[in-house]
């Protein structure tokens, strides 16, 4: 019998399941919404408006979700439940949320339903802008090693910010508050139903976004102090668990969620990843120097290296943090899809088909239209969620494909600051492999891309890479008796496909590649010239 995995890969809107066995074949494929999407204009069942910048959302949802499509994941692969030797899980991140000593999210006791601190925060919500600002004053006033790590800054979208924001602004949920957790340790934690001190914390998800390393784990007492006294106390005393990487066993799942789920009792259940750090496993792209470019929402890109470099801007090197013996580096951008889908609304459309064609008929920079892709804020390099976006250069002759082709313009010159910051650092980026929706659905993009790059891309075959991953973090948590595989790298190789031809690869197009230095150069000072006003 082949063993097969499940991979649970919770996105901004939905979870997907995939079973995949150990050759590679995907057996099982199931996606379902979450009820309440992103909470973002007002809590379920209340009529009272979300402040600006909030983004939350549902722990339930997540439970219901993840059970409708295991479920029906298995019944496509027309499999039995002893059959699966182990559950993957990887998860949106930082998203956080306050519990229970006995892990019942807060927002789910009736006091406090109504509380929106109470609500787990999805990586999105901007809300803690002022405990950001504070923390890395003084985190630079202090010379804090940990700041080398990630570029010089914490981000806005981190753990301890958003934790910062509901001690400030919410402290009778913040007092109520018996375990602080990220949302895909929770999830893991409710699939093994241990005791708080047993729960599984993942070295991912703590490296990357709560400023935790194997050396030092998390910044000093002292620095959290300097900070906020109430901060410290709920570090010192609210974060118990035990840290584990990905792909260890963080125990089996309980009868009670095996039931639920259709799974059997005890299956392995490995550490979380963080959704965009599990598609390097899901592609196999295991060398270093091979950037994997997560492109959904937002987009997240994996680079591992065989040194650590300080980079400034750079949101995170993690020794170990994607896949073991090598540093993971993790750059993002915060609106990609996102912004397309505003764009869309904005011009009333259904679809970008039509539109494309017409936007790539247009000569690089878009007959003079430019655009600055801060839509969400900017995340790399300059981790700062209150800058904005902008278009420039317009005129009564510009039309819809103008702007279309200028915000595909703007996210691909993003990512090539990104590429230069790194390698400037000392960082080698040799090549580019794309997964996640967008790539596949959207091609005029990823040429952009490689026009802009000037390099090609590949497209890996999967479109489901995160989810691939976790389940190949599934099948290693199972343990190298039960599947054969001695490493993450073996079994990334085996179920991913990693020394496969890609789907597809495009390559960039001399004749516009040459034309995007000059237009780059003007992207560059309009990012100077909005982070200066």
């Amino acid at each position: 019998m082949t063993a097969i995995a499940l991979g649970l890969d919770f996105g901004t809107e939905s979870v997907r399941a995939i079973l995949v066995d150990a050759t590679g074949r995907q057996r099982g494929l199931a996606a379902v919404d979450f009820k309440h999407g992103q909470i973002t204009e007002s809590l379920p069942g209340s009529s009272a408006r979300l402040p600006p910048k909030f983004a939350l959302q549902s722990p339930a949802d997540w439970i219901d979700a993840a059970i409708a499509a295991t479920r029906a994941a298995i019944k496509q692969a027309g499999i039995v439940s002893r059959e699966i030797v182990g559950v993957g899980v990887d998860f949106t991140s930082c998203t956080m949320l306050p519990t229970t000593i006995e892990g019942t999210p807060l927002c789910e006791l009736p006091k406090f339903a109504d509380q929106p601190m109470a609500w787990p925060k999805l990586w999105k919500h901007h809300g803690a802008i002022s405990q950001t600002e504070r923390m890395n004053l003084i985190a630079r006033d202090r010379n804090e090693s940990f700041l080398k790590r990630y570029g010089g800054t914490i981000g806005l979208e981190w753990f301890f910010p958003k934790m910062l924001e509901t001690i400030q602004c919410a402290p009778q949920v913040a007092g109520a508050a018996a375990v602080w957790i990220e949302a895909g340790d929770w999830f893991v934690w409710q699939l093994v139903g241990c005791d708080a001190a047993a729960l599984t914390r993942s070295t991912c998800q703590a490296g990357y976004k709560a400023m935790w390393s194997a050396t030092e784990g998390y910044p000093l007492s002292a620095y959290f102090e300097a900070v906020d006294s109430k901060l410290a106390e709920a570090i010192a005393h609210r974060l118990p668990g035990v840290m584990r990487s990905p792909g260890q066993s963080a125990g089996g799942v309980c009868a009670a969620m095996a039931e639920r789920m259709g799974l059997a009792p005890g299956t392995p259940v490995s550490t979380a990843i963080i959704d965009a750090h599990s598609a390097v496993p899901g592609v196999g792209a295991a060398d270093p120097g091979t950037m994997v470019m997560v492109m959904g929402t937002s987009s997240c890109h994996m680079l591992n290296a065989t040194q650590f470099a300080d980079v400034p801007g750079v949101a995170g090197v993690v020794e170990g943090g994607i896949l073991p013996d090598l540093f993971g580096y993790e750059t993002g951008q915060a609106a990609v899809g996102d912004a397309f889908a505003w764009l869309r609304n904005l011009l009333g459309l259904d679809s970008f088909d039509k539109l494309a064609e017409a936007a790539m008929k247009l000569p690089p920079g878009a007959d003079g239209v430019l655009c600055m892709d801060w839509m969400n804020g900017c995340r790399t390099p300059l981790m700062d969620g209150a800058l904005r976006g902008a278009f420039t250069g317009l005129s009564l002759d510009h039309g819809p494909e103008h702007l279309y082709l200028a915000l595909m313009e703007a996210s691909a010159m993003g990512l090539r600051w990104i590429v230069e910051l790194l390698r400037d650092g000392g960082v080698p980026v040799d090549r580019f492999v794309a997964t996640g929706g967008l790539p596949h659905h959207n091609h005029a993009f990823v040429e952009v891309y490689a026009d802009v790059l000037g390099r090609p891309i590949e497209i890996h075959p999967s479109t489901q890479g995160p989810a691939v991953g976790a389940a190949v973090l599934g099948m290693c948590a199972a343990g190298s008796d039960v599947t054969g595989f001695a490493s993450i790298t073996e079994a990334a190789a085996a179920m991913a496909g990693g020394d496969a031809v890609a789907s597809a690869i495009v390559h960039p197009r001399p004749e516009r590649s040459d034309a995007y230095d000059s237009i780059y150069d003007q992207y560059r000072k309009l990012a100077d010239h909005l982070r200066s006003t």
